[in-house]
């Protein structure tokens, strides 16, 4: 087998299962163990893999609000602002987008108030930030 579709195979089970063990990720990529650490420390080494997360379900959590939100940013300030967004402890996720805004920021609050107040008093002072545009999330179905 090549290396890409090892590679593929050992990626496939950690999009599936971010907590699945070497010897799980061995067994489902039908490799071993030795060399899913190996293929992963590269991964890691190489920026291919940069986190591991839950998938967590909005309608689940009684004391978060989360919400996407579409950033416009002045070209001319994008990357200042863009780091100062990567700072703000309230936005859990950042993206560059190729839709309808520059930006895609995953934001989350207690409630449905502060995150309007994330967006009103934080992203939205940060400067060459034009306009800020959510989107509640309601529920996982998938």
């Amino acid at each position: 087998m090549s290396a890409g579709s090892t590679e593929d195979r050992i990626l496939a089970v950690l999009e599936e299962d971010a907590q699945a063990s070497y010897a799980e990720i061995a067994e489902r990529a039908g490799v071993s163990k030795p060399t899913v650490r190996k293929y992963i420390n590269r991964l890691e080494d190489e920026g291919v893999i940069v986190g591991y997360s839950a998938d967590v379900n909005p309608k689940k959590l009684s004391s978060q609000s989360i919400a996407l939100v579409g950033i416009d940013v002045a070209s001319e300030r994008y990357v200042e602002a863009t780091r100062e967004l990567k700072e703000l402890d309230s936005v859990e996720s950042l993206y560059t987008s190729s839709g309808d805004h520059m930006l895609m920021a995953e934001v989350r609050a207690p409630d449905g108030d502060a995150v309007g107040e994330v967006i009103s008093d934080r992203i939205l002072t940060i400067e060459g930030v034009e306009a800020a545009h959510p989107s509640f999330l309601q529920e996982r179905l998938k």
